[in-house]
This record gives structure tokens, sequence and C-alpha cells, in this order.
């Protein structure tokens, strides 16, 4: 437990100390897990999206529920993040405007 809050602060300090970054991108991938649920426990989901920089860079990033169901594989755009948090994606006007 006390270690389980000492990376998390660690963490948290990190994102602080990075720079904020708005990169053009691809959607490649995304993921969700589930955690709990047993017994009287009630379950929660983390949904997470894989994003491909133009240099060929990867960043797995956790994206909130409500923004998960709208991002599409294949999807073009802006990613602005700040170390591992996810700040926003901006999808391209045009999907075939960046290929």
């Amino acid at each position: 437990m006390i270690y389980a809050i000492v990376k998390g602060m660690k963490q948290w300090m990190a994102n602080n100390a990075s720079e904020l970054l708005t990169v053009s991108c691809t959607v490649v991938a995304k993921r969700f897990r589930v955690r709990g649920g047993s017994g009287d426990a009630s379950a929660s989901t983390d949904y997470y999206v894989t994003f491909e920089t133009s240099n060929g860079d990867r960043v797995e990033l956790e994206v909130p529920d409500r923004l998960y169901g709208l991002i599409v594989e294949g999807d073009r755009g802006d990613l602005t993040y700040q170390g591992t948090r996810f700040k926003g994606f901006e999808r391209a006007a045009d999907r075939d405007s960046m290929r």
C-alpha cells in the first residue's frame, strides 16, 4: 500500500515537471482494463489509447471513458499530453488530410 502511494506521488511529480507537448499522431490501438468486481466489490474500467507520432514513437495514455468511444483506430490529429497525462486529442477535420 505504501509502495503504491510513493509510486503514485513520484509519477505525479514527474508529470508536473514534464513539458506540455502537442504532436501530430495517428491512433494505432485501443484497449481497456477492468479491475475489481468480485463479490460485493464494484468493478471499474480504465481506458487506454496508443498514439503513434510522425517520427514513429508510440505513447499509450489513459483516456477518460467519455472520449474512449469517440476515438477510433486510424484517426489522425493532434495529441496533447504531459508526461503520462492525456490532455486532449483534436481529430484532423479531414481524415485523409494527413496521409
